[in-house]
């Protein structure tokens, strides 16, 4: 009995302490895939472009460049977002911002839904993931309206 108190007591703090960081539920890849959202709620594609044009939470702009003429300084490490989303279903783009070591293991794309096997993490920032489930069907519904975009 009070073993079970003092686990609810740990959850709650560990939730109260760490906010909006989740617990990462199992996510299945099939064939490079993962078709179920990581969230209950539809991906917002303004709140998307938001993340993927931050420099403080997605990064996305640091490597990849894209359709965005109001953002000076883009990246050229990875491929450009609009050409690159164009071949891939929502549940493959999931799946690579999930996992991108699936697909390229020496890749320097942060697995942006994983919250564990890193090394060297503050403290504040263990056990997190870089972006929640909804931020990442965000991210998915917006690389959406890119490839929509490319093929007009």
């Amino acid at each position: 009995m009070r073993t079970g108190r003092v686990l609810v007591i740990y959850l709650l703090v560990t939730l109260f302490f760490f906010g909006h960081a989740e617990l990462v539920s199992a996510v299945t890849m099939v064939n490079g895939a993962i078709s179920e959202p990581l969230s209950s709620q539809a991906g917002d594609p303004a709140r998307g472009r938001a993340i993927v044009l931050s420099r403080q939470s997605g990064l996305c702009i640091l490597c990849h460049n894209g359709p965005f003429p109001e953002e000076q300084f883009q990246g050229n490490l990875a491929p450009e977002l609009g050409a690159s989303v164009a071949h891939y279903s929502a549940a493959q783009l999931r799946a690579r911002l999930v996992n991108p070591t699936y697909f390229n293991p020496n890749t320097i794309m942060p697995a942006y839904y994983r919250s564990e096997g890193f090394t060297r993490v503050a403290p504040k920032y263990a056990g997190q993931t870089i972006l929640s489930g909804q931020e990442i069907e965000d991210v998915i519904a917006f690389l959406q309206t890119l490839k929509t975009k490319a093929t007009e």
